[in-house]
């Protein structure tokens, strides 16, 4: 019995994975609804444009964590721990893509289609939504961190009573067995009171970059927008299980997490008013010296040009893997452009070429994946008329490059998925 439904199971994924094309076509069909100015901006969003004024930047302004703060919480938590320490207690298994549910299936790409896919489990993922991916594989160049291979989905609780998001976590997750990768939880958390305690970061993560030992996350409106960095190396364990965050009294609890990440830098807007926020993110290993590439964090109702910004990574003792900063503290960027992509969530970029991941705009429909420089775009095409280049995930997310085995990986809703940069490259018209 247990054979036969392991068929039935692949069988189904087939057939859902050949009816996925003919599905987009549907619709395609139906999105005629949408405005003629709409469907010329989905049909060809056209080059980049560079921002030479400096209205076009998005200056940050750095404000570390005192190093006496971390000290002491550490003092009080226990001796810090590495990612292979985490990696040792990962108590949660991925599903493999037989065994995901068709839900789950229909929010992968239908051009170009994923080449390796993984869902998380309802369980243990209700009431919370997905945000951002990176992997080892942006981390160093030999794809491995401390001799394994890593991947960190990020997620944010919903339901908080004003509308607004949740703590925020991470998966960690063991990839050193494609046939079987397991994860445990972390809470990325910020300290407080003089680093007596911590609270939960209380944001949605739409962009997530990991460089050395430094992991970058942008965060919303609840928290300024602030970028913050995290440290690899300086994870702290719990040891309370509870939906409590922080010292309960008994223990240390991170809402049911075996671990927190506490924030050791933050680089927070320094423009007054209304200032850009970054919203995606993720490194680009062809710069010297490598880069950070962030777009700008719009709303999906957008309709107006979009900004695409790259930091230059300080190379230095002590900071790499950190934006570098001018002598006044501030990380200003190396270049700017402006794109007319709209509801953008995801951007890489590559030898000179940025690749946007644009969400659908209406709930349901596929979004999609650009490829732009400063001569066109290109998309990849599932159909032939309005919405004709919407064959990307449902509910995009951020994109992150593995350059030591050359895929892109991202996520949409519990599914985790991978695909060659060479295909995508290949299915864009």
């Amino acid at each position: 019995m247990t054979h036969r439904g392991r068929h039935r199971r692949r069988r189904r994924g087939k057939a859902l994975r050949a009816g996925l094309a003919g599905a987009a076509l549907a619709l395609t069909a139906a999105a005629t609804m949408i405005s003629t100015s709409q469907a010329s901006v989905s049909d060809d969003p056209g080059a980049l444009r560079p921002l030479d004024s400096a209205a076009g930047l998005a200056p940050l302004r750095e404000d570390p964590v005192p190093g006496p703060e971390l000290d002491r919480l550490a003092a009080v938590m226990g001796p810090p721990v590495g990612v292979g320490a985490v990696l040792a207690e990962a108590d949660h298994s991925l599903r493999n893509a037989a065994d995901c549910t068709a839900d789950d299936e229909r929010a992968l790409p239908v051009e170009p289609a994923a080449t390796r896919s993984y869902c998380f489990g309802a369980a243990d993922t209700r009431a919370w939504s997905a945000g951002a991916v990176t992997t080892s594989g942006e981390a160093d160049r030999d794809g491995l961190w401390g001799g394994n291979r890593v991947i960190l989905s990020a997620w944010s609780r919903e339901g908080a009573p004003d509308g607004s998001p949740g703590p925020a976590r991470i998966a960690v997750v063991d990839a050193n067995h494609p046939a079987r990768l397991r994860y445990t939880w972390a809470l990325l958390a910020v300290p407080v009171d003089g680093g007596r305690d911590y609270r939960a970061l209380s944001s949605a993560v739409s962009g997530m970059a990991w460089f050395r030992n430094r992991l970058l996350v942008t965060t919303g409106e609840r928290e300024h927008g602030a970028l913050y960095v995290f440290d690899m190396d300086r994870i702290q364990r719990t040891t309370v299980d509870g939906a409590a965050v922080g010292w309960t009294g008994g223990g240390w609890s991170a809402a049911g997490a075996r671990f927190v990440l506490p924030a050791v830098d933050a680089y927070r807007p320094s423009e007054a008013g209304d200032p850009p926020r970054l919203g995606g993110l993720s490194v680009d290993r062809s710069t010297v010296p490598e880069s950070l590439v962030a777009s700008e964090a719009v709303p999906v109702g957008s309709d107006g040009p979009t900004r695409l910004w790259r930091y230059r990574l300080d190379p230095g003792p002590g900071r790499t893997g950190l934006p570098a900063v001018d002598p006044a503290g501030r990380a200003v960027p190396d270049a700017a452009y402006e794109t007319d992509v709209t509801g953008v969530r995801g951007v890489l970029s590559y030898h000179s070429r940025w690749y946007v991941g644009q969400a659908g705009g209406t709930r349901g429909w596929r979004g999609a994946l650009w490829r732009q420089d400063a001569e066109g775009a290109r998309g990849a095409r599932c159909g032939s008329r309005v919405r004709a280049h919407h064959c990307w995930s449902r509910e995009p997310r951020s994109l992150s490059y593995w350059q030591e085995t050359g895929e892109v990986w991202s996520q949409a809703g519990r599914a985790l998925f991978a695909l060659p940069l060479a295909s995508l490259d290949g299915s864009l018209g």
